[in-house]
């Protein structure tokens, strides 16, 4: 399985590199990021990209996907209207495109949120926007795609948020990780990268999965193998 996973600087990014790296269904990783991760492995190959518009010349370097992870993503918080409806909504449409170019068979998962809009009429600005963005995938005619609804995530391995008000709250939260870690509300970062796996080889009724079900997914492949 040959997978592209896009905002891998990132804390959930990051977090699904980090499993597909350690899992041997995945034979070859594909990165897009605008700054190195700076990571060396064999199985990573990663193309530093500024302008995320112009992604389409990496078609021929990019000739084989199975599965497209897209994490990347920016909170709405401080960032005007305009911008985050670009990276948001128009960075995916981009990403969608190109995946199905290269390949309409590859299923595609996308993180989103818990909150996120399906109709695209809520009265919050973000939730319509990630709304918009889920149903251009669902409706591009991809072999299959999922939208996480991804809530409280616990980050594992020494990852860490991008964002410096996230890292406050995990310090602070982080006596209480045990404890929160039997919630089934709450997932965390292995249990997230291993769901996102999973789907691709164990394809799920649901196509917006959130954390209970993030964490129900994240063991299949034990219960089967």
């Amino acid at each position: 399985m040959n997978v592209l996973i896009t905002g891998s600087t990132g804390m959930v990014g990051k977090s699904v590199l980090y499993e597909c790296i350690k899992d041997d269904r995945i034979k070859k990783i594909y990165l897009i990021n605008r700054s190195s991760i700076n990571i060396i492995n064999n199985k990573v190959e990663e193309f530093i990209e500024i302008d995320f518009t112009k992604i389409n010349k990496l078609k021929n370097r990019i000739d084989k996907i199975d599965a497209c992870f897209h994490c990347m993503g920016i909170t709405s918080f401080g960032h005007k209207s305009n911008y985050y409806y670009k990276v948001t909504f128009e960075m995916t449409k981009i990403l969608t495109d190109f995946v199905f170019q290269v390949n309409p068979k590859a299923i595609m998962t996308y993180v989103s949120g818990e909150g996120t809009s399906k109709t695209e009429k809520s009265k919050i600005y973000w939730a319509n926007v990630k709304g918009k963005a889920e149903n251009y995938i669902l409706n591009k005619g991809l072999k299959d795609a999922y939208m996480i609804r991804l809530g409280l995530l616990i980050p594992e391995n020494g990852i860490k948020a991008k964002t410096k008000l996230y890292n406050i709250f995990y310090s602070v939260m982080r006596p209480f990780y045990p404890l929160m870690k039997k919630i089934p509300s709450i997932t965390t970062s292995s249990k997230l990268g291993l769901a996102m796996i999973n789907l691709f080889f164990f394809p799920d009724h649901k196509k917006y999965i959130n954390n209970k079900r993030i964490n129900i997914l994240s063991s299949k492949h034990i219960k089967i193998e």
